[in-house]
């Protein structure tokens, strides 16, 4: 029991500390020999707080409109939670990825089984659905945004050293086929052994109900208003990303297809589990804006700014969360 209580804590330990030591690693090697006095500087005077606030309005939008298109999935599975709970999951969830990277999208489905009995694994199912509908609006958004600045990305992964004939010749060789074939077998071995064997009934049930909740797109009864929600909260996104551009002088002209160019790279480097993309998404943004002509230094102060108030916002809005969740349903529950 000790042993067993010993290696969960070590396990903790390690999914907390290892994203936080690579983002570390990330913006120590990014800012090494940058000079922190000029952030001073820019926060006395240098920035425009005025658009800055108005940037911040687009995050809090997004994630009442991903909280809202929450709600549209969970309805054909029978789960009609209160929208304010969905809200505030979310706000909790994206704090949570601060701690924890990935660890938000299993918090938010634990809030709403708490409070509105919602069934954790089919609401599990949902987000699953959802980050690869997210994943798709990322890659749509990425190939559109290549081709109409393609010598810009190639001069950016040169800068990186990213060798793209390694990504040619790795989807034309036989090797990755058969890694992929393997792949798929074992995968195919694995779910019948989970149909045949009595051991897995209680993962067969769960798994059934994660399934349940992937499918639930294709009932969803408005898709107009879920395809609404979900370009409202990629709209959002980018949009408090570009405006942020206007808080500074040396950004405010660089316009809105440097702006799409670098909000792309930026989400893909989030996908590197770091609390909030920490390091991975600032050397990304600071060598795409330096690609357009932006001072090294100034970039730097960009990215520190902007990602460290975007990543308060998140702080706040999860601490609302929390506080909000017991009275709010604190008060329906009196009535």
């Amino acid at each position: 029991m000790e042993r067993t209580g010993l290696k969960k804590i070590i396990n903790k330990v390690f999914q907390i500390a290892l994203p936080l030591v690579l983002g570390v690693a990330i913006l120590w090697w990014t800012y090494h020999d940058f000079d922190f006095r000029r952030v001073w500087s820019v926060l006395d005077g240098g920035m425009n707080y005025g658009w800055m606030a108005f940037s911040l309005v687009f995050g809090v939008l997004g994630h009442l409109f991903r909280g809202w298109r929450w709600n549209l999935t969970l309805a054909p599975l029978g789960e009609y939670p209160r929208v304010a709970n969905s809200v505030y999951a979310v706000f909790v969830s994206y704090a949570a990825n601060l701690v924890v990277p990935r660890v938000g999208e299993v918090s938010r489905c634990g809030i709403l089984a708490k409070y509105d009995g919602v069934s954790f694994s089919k609401s599990l199912g949902t987000v699953v659905t959802e980050r690869l509908i997210d994943s798709l609006c990322v890659i749509l958004i990425t190939v559109v945004t290549l081709l109409l600045q393609s010598r810009i990305f190639a001069a950016f992964f040169e800068k990186t050293g990213t060798n793209m004939g390694f990504f040619t010749g790795l989807f034309t060789s036989t090797n990755f086929y058969i890694t992929l074939t393997c792949l798929f077998a074992a995968g195919v071995l694995f779910f019948f052994l989970v149909r045949k064997l009595a051991i897995f009934t209680k993962v067969r049930s769960i798994l059934n109900d994660v399934w349940a909740g992937c499918l639930s797109l294709r009932h969803v009864k408005r898709p107009w208003l879920f395809t609404l929600y979900t370009i409202g909260i990629w709209a959002c996104y980018f949009l408090q990303f570009y405006v942020s551009f206007y808080c500074f002088d040396f950004s405010a002209s660089l316009g809105w297809m440097p702006g799409l160019v670098m909000f792309v790279v930026g989400s893909i480097a989030v996908a590197v589990p770091t609390p909030n993309g920490a390091g991975p998404w600032h050397f990304a943004v600071i060598t795409m804006m330096m690609m357009y002509g932006v001072d090294k230094d100034d970039a730097g102060i960009f990215a520190l700014l902007v990602h460290g108030i975007q990543t308060f916002l998140l702080i706040l809005l999860g601490i609302y969360g929390l506080v909000a969740l017991p009275l709010v349903n604190k008060k329906h529950a009196g009535k």
